[in-house]
């Protein structure tokens, strides 16, 4: 018999990452009980061909929960193939109709319909993890989008931005991936049963004489199962849909990583703007008492950078699946499809954590604002400078030159002394009054229409969450 414990080596994903459902969904139990509901819909339309008996299918449906690792695992041992185990397992259980199990088909016939089913079942939880993520996106957009920030470009203070815009950038392309998990998932097709090459010569030797065709035998299993086949297919389904499911994944951990990144920097002290939830007994550091590492950002930047390694693997199992197929994918999908699964809904999971509870410390935004938010608003005093009748190459260089004199005075610790230096520049107030000119130095209203657009994709959010519940 065989046990597992933490004194061997399990998988992280075992117990660490991924929800409940989404293992019991890779599970080994799951897989063969999925292949059994495919043996009985198999049988079932044999049976309506007339070759097998009302009786054996009954057999096999009585019997198609009680699985038996143990059992299955004696016999692969011996006989050195897992699905065949599982056959000879299913056929001891089946006193009656074990004799006419996989009748006809080919080992993928059984894996690659069930490795279909499992990847929409799948997806299905992720796109509800990520429609979850999107409202609570949502949420925050609109609560943020006149919270007026410093923005960074090349890690530089820039330009004004909102807490709004700035979280909708990470919502919009969340929703790009949201729509493509849904393309992905209304795509997903099985191999259907067409035998050991796709040609489906085996079935149509059995069904001579039934009046029935391989092509309807198929269609009577497809729809038991609810799974669209391919038209055409070799021994297995085409794995370019393993290479476009891993995409999706991917795409999701892209946007993710960049969430996860920017908020590990926000947090940073030099920041000190976001934080991510930290419980009252969390440790930071075994050495460090002081520290509130965010773990939970630096996580998901671990995860889904291996989920973006991912797709290279699906790839070459598309590319290398040579003339009917080769079984060089075979090892590897073992690990890459639930891995990849249960690593980004990792990732969407902790996205969730953080951003349900996200810290905003209102002081250090500030700070940050009245340290740079100067610089960027002196663009305004040139252009209501220029508009005043002044030379806007000239007034550039006096603009850059006190600020950067500004800029060495900040880097020394003190006060940004930009608005003195402008508006005591006779050079600009011959053109501009000073008051004016300290007025459009205020960088909070330098924002254009960042708050009307963050509210207006949080609006799409909230549209396409209520026609996605409204289909449920």
């Amino acid at each position: 018999m065989e046990t597992f414990s933490h004194r061997t080596f399990i998988s992280p994903f075992t117990w660490r990452y991924g929800s409940p459902e989404m293992r019991a969904i890779w599970s080994e139990v799951e897989k063969r009980r999925l292949w059994r509901r495919i043996w009985v819909a198999l049988a079932e339309a044999q049976a309506a061909a007339g070759l097998v008996t009302a009786e054996q299918v009954a057999d096999l449906r009585a019997h198609m929960d009680e699985i038996d690792i143990e059992r299955a695992h004696e016999i692969e041992a011996e006989i050195h193939h897992d699905l065949m185990a599982e056959v000879r397992t299913f056929a001891e259980q089946c006193p009656v109709g074990g004799g006419i199990i996989h009748l006809g088909a080919t080992s993928m016939d059984i894996e690659d319909n069930a490795d279909a089913l499992r990847i929409r079942r799948a997806l299905d939880v992720l796109i509800e993890r990520v429609r979850g993520l999107l409202a609570t996106l949502a949420d925050l957009i609109e609560r943020e989008a006149d919270h007026v920030c410093m923005g960074f470009t090349h890690l530089q203070p820039a330009e004004p931005t909102t807490v709004g815009y700035r979280l909708a950038n990470y919502a919009q392309d969340l929703l790009a991936d949201y729509e493509f998990l849904q393309q992905v998932r209304a795509s997903i097709r099985g191999k259907g049963f067409k035998g050991a090459v796709g040609t489906a010569a085996s079935y149509a030797e059995l069904l001579a004489g039934t009046g029935m065709t391989p092509r309807e035998m198929e269609r009577r299993v497809m729809e038991a199962l609810g799974l669209e086949p391919f038209l055409i297919a070799h021994q297995t389904y085409p794995r370019r849909q393993d290479w476009l499911v891993l995409n999706a994944l991917a795409g999701v951990a892209m946007t993710l990583y960049r969430l996860a990144f920017d908020v590990r920097l926000l947090q940073s002290p030099p920041f000190g703007e976001w934080r991510e939830p930290f419980g009252k007994k969390q440790v930071g550091s075994s050495a460090m008492p002081f520290k509130r590492n965010p773990i939970n950002a630096e996580n998901i930047d671990s995860l889904t950078r291996f989920v973006a390694a991912l797709p290279r693997v699906a790839w070459d199992n598309a590319a290398h699946s040579l003339l009917e197929r080769t079984l060089d994918d075979s090892g590897n999908r073992r690990a890459v499809l639930p891995e990849a699964f249960l690593a980004t809904e990792e990732a969407v999971l902790r996205a969730q954590r953080i951003l349900a509870r996200l810290t905003i410390d209102e002081h250090a935004v500030q700070r940050t604002l009245s340290i740079y938010g100067t610089f960027a608003a002196s663009e305004r005093v040139l252009m209501e400078a220029v508009r005043a009748g002044g030379d806007r190459q000239h007034l550039h260089e006096v603009i850059r030159e006190h600020s950067m004199a500004a800029w060495a005075a900040v880097q020394r610790g003190e006060p940004n002394p930009l608005p003195d230096l402008l508006a005591n520049d006779p050079r600009l107030t011959a053109l501009l009054p000073a008051e004016t000119i300290r007025t459009l130095l205020d960088a909070t209203t330098h924002i254009g229409d960042a708050p009307n657009r963050a509210r207006e994709l949080a609006a799409q959010i909230r549209r396409l969450l209520e026609k996605a519940n409204a289909s449920a």
